[in-house]
């Protein structure tokens, strides 16, 4: 065992017996959680810490690598392996100096950096984004950007970001039915539940459920749930059968009127028949819709959607959960319509897979993935907040 991964194993340890004349502080800084996620603009490393630390940034070349350093603190938390990732190559932790940690990433060549800080009482979370770029790129500011004051500001002077959560079907629909008679409408409300308890602990967001039991909702009355609540995300969960039985993992699908392949075709037809089992007031778009289609509102909720379907991408496959090849996928569904609302269907999996289906069950399993989805829509509100901040400005 190293010397580090000794010390790892005794923070918390030494947290309580701190020796007077150490060379550590009084109140060292423990890292708690590191996370790696890729998406289509680049790779995102997360560092949470207890603590309050003030990262120094160092740029190396020949080879390209990025260093992270922070004073008075000790590291309690595993690496992420950097597989998939674009621009990372290898992530590797340890001490410096007796009392300065680093957390150094190799790098495959020159990247743009971006260096975020947030603190919030006495935890910090340090979010390093990096994107594509060239040798004058890459280099870091004197100082992490401090975005906790644009979360305060939101706290203190904004309404919260309102998040709806749709458990697909419900009522007479009973939606997909696997082999042992699970039915999807009960695995869509139990993780929209746990979803929706995960998301209590972020005191930034709202949330909103179209349905809390098993009633019916017609699709468009879902999305215009979210339209009167002003919401700054809709979430659409479901766990599909589907005819091919050996296909399993989770997809993001985001709305197109053209499907990006023959599995989203599918599906989306599968979903809007739902609303077979509505009166005919329910079978049109509600005619206010038409009317705020302009390409600006159109374009930007797109946007948004797009960019939160690819950060949860990120977020699943870091958390350990199955995704399908090609996991971002779109298609017409009905239920994501909404113009000015960024919304996304999560496919959590295949209740037609035998084995899926035990997990699509599975207390814990379900838990785990209503806590991926609750950090993943914590983060997109951040950048929302941040998006909105610098367009009011």
């Amino acid at each position: 065992m190293t010397v580090f991964r000794f010390l790892r194993c005794l923070a918390p340890l030494i947290l309580v017996l701190v020796v007077s004349g150490a060379a550590w502080s009084a109140d060292p800084s423990i890292v708690t959680s590191i996370r790696l996620t890729s998406a289509a603009d680049g790779d995102r490393v997360v560092i949470e810490m207890d603590g309050a630390a003030e990262p120094n940034m160092l740029v190396l070349k020949k080879p390209y690598r990025l260093a992270v350093d922070l004073d008075d603190t000790l590291s309690a938390a595993a690496l992420p392996a950097a597989k998939g990732a674009h621009f990372v190559r290898a992530i590797k932790q340890g001490l410096v100096g007796t009392d300065r940690y680093r957390l150094l990433l190799e790098l495959k060549g020159p990247v743009r950096p971006d260096v975020e800080l947030k603190r919030d009482g006495g935890r910090t979370v340090l979010t390093l984004s990096l994107a594509k770029g060239k040798d004058a790129d890459f280099k870091v500011a004197a100082k992490a950007r401090d975005v906790s004051a644009v979360s305060q500001a939101r706290s203190a002077s904004q309404d919260p970001f309102v998040v709806v959560i749709d458990p697909g079907h419900g009522g007479i629909d009973r939606g997909a039915t696997g082999k042992n008679e699970t039915e999807e409408k009960a695995v869509n409300l139990a993780i929209g539940l746990k979803l929706r308890d995960a998301l209590s602990a972020y005191p930034n967001l709202k949330v909103i459920m179209t349905r809390e039991d098993d009633t019916f909702i017609p699709l468009n009355e879902r999305a215009a749930i979210a339209r009167r609540a002003k919401a700054g995300l809709f979430v659409s969960l479901h766990a599909d059968s589907i005819r091919y039985k050996d296909l399993r993992g989770a997809t993001v699908y985001t709305l197109s009127e053209k499907a990006s392949d023959g599995l989203a075709r599918e599906l989306a037809e599968s979903e809007n028949s739902a609303d077979r089992f509505a009166g005919a007031e329910w079978d049109q778009d509600a005619p206010e819709i038409h009317d705020i289609l302009v390409d600006l509102v159109r374009q930007e909720t797109e946007g948004f959607s797009e960019h939160f379907a690819l950060s949860l991408v990120g977020e699943l496959k870091s958390g350990g959960v199955s995704l399908i090849n090609n996991p971002k996928r779109s298609a017409g569904f009905r239920v994501l319509r909404a113009p000015d609302v960024p919304s996304v269907l999560v496919e959590m999996g295949y209740l037609s897979n035998e084995e899926e289906e035990k997990l699509l069950t599975s207390p814990d399993w379900q838990k785990k993935v209503a806590t991926i989805l609750a950090r993943a829509i914590e983060a997109f509100s951040r950048h929302r907040s941040i998006f909105d901040q610098r367009s009011a400005n």
